[in-house]
């Protein structure tokens, strides 16, 4: 973790982070997250300062139109979804949460369109606290460098629980997410640039460069 902090100390800081210490609004980090999902960062970021423009708070979101939305996050992937999404736990943060996000992962996972990564990374990024975010980048690279043993990201993120030391577990999205967009990557990684290459099990590389 050491070196790979390092390493990633290099490289671009992944959208979700910037638009928390920019905004300082877990709100903001919750609707970034809801658009990030199945989305690139760069167009995830750009979707976000449109949208943020337009609403910030659940209140300004339901008065637009869900075209209005739709618009200012096209072209993020499922992005209608997303609106109704967006416009459906803006509604409920309203009705039963005074307009402020909550901060536990059970009330985050009951808000509309909200899975465990989204919930994950609004506790870690937004307030600070305990959770381990899986992404496909924290699930693949955990798994190549034989560290646990999983199938998808509910698995990777029982079984990091259970083995990654607490003090990692807010930074370990954080790490592995640059580190998997520009070295790990899903085909072909830069194995020959990897600083933890030595200690690496390779699990399922067939080719890297």
């Amino acid at each position: 973790m050491a070196i790979l902090k390092k390493e990633v100390a290099q490289l671009k800081t992944p959208v979700l982070g910037v638009i928390a210490e920019e905004t300082k609004d877990p709100y903001c980090v919750l609707v970034s997250c809801i658009l990030s999902l199945r989305t690139r960062d760069e167009v995830t970021d750009a979707a976000s300062r449109r949208l943020f423009k337009q609403a910030r708070t659940p209140y300004e979101m339901i008065s637009h139109r869900p075209d209005q939305i739709e618009k200012a996050i096209y072209p993020v992937a499922f992005y209608r979804n997303k609106t109704r999404h967006i416009l459906a736990l803006s509604k409920e943060l309203l009705e039963k949460h005074r307009g402020h996000v909550p901060a536990t992962m059970a009330a985050l996972l009951a808000l509309p369109g909200v899975g465990r990564k989204t919930a994950n990374l609004v506790v870690t990024v937004a307030f600070g606290n305990l959770g381990i975010c899986v992404d496909t980048h924290v699930h693949r690279i955990s798994n190549r460098i034989g560290y646990i043993k999983t199938k998808n990201a509910d698995e990777s993120e029982k079984a990091l629980r259970t083995t990654l030391p607490r003090k990692y577990w807010i930074t370990y999205n954080d790490i592995l997410v640059p580190y998997g967009q520009f070295v790990c990557r899903p085909i072909s990684p830069f194995c020959s640039r990897c600083k933890i290459s030595a200690h690496c099990d390779k699990v399922g590389v067939v080719k890297s460069r």
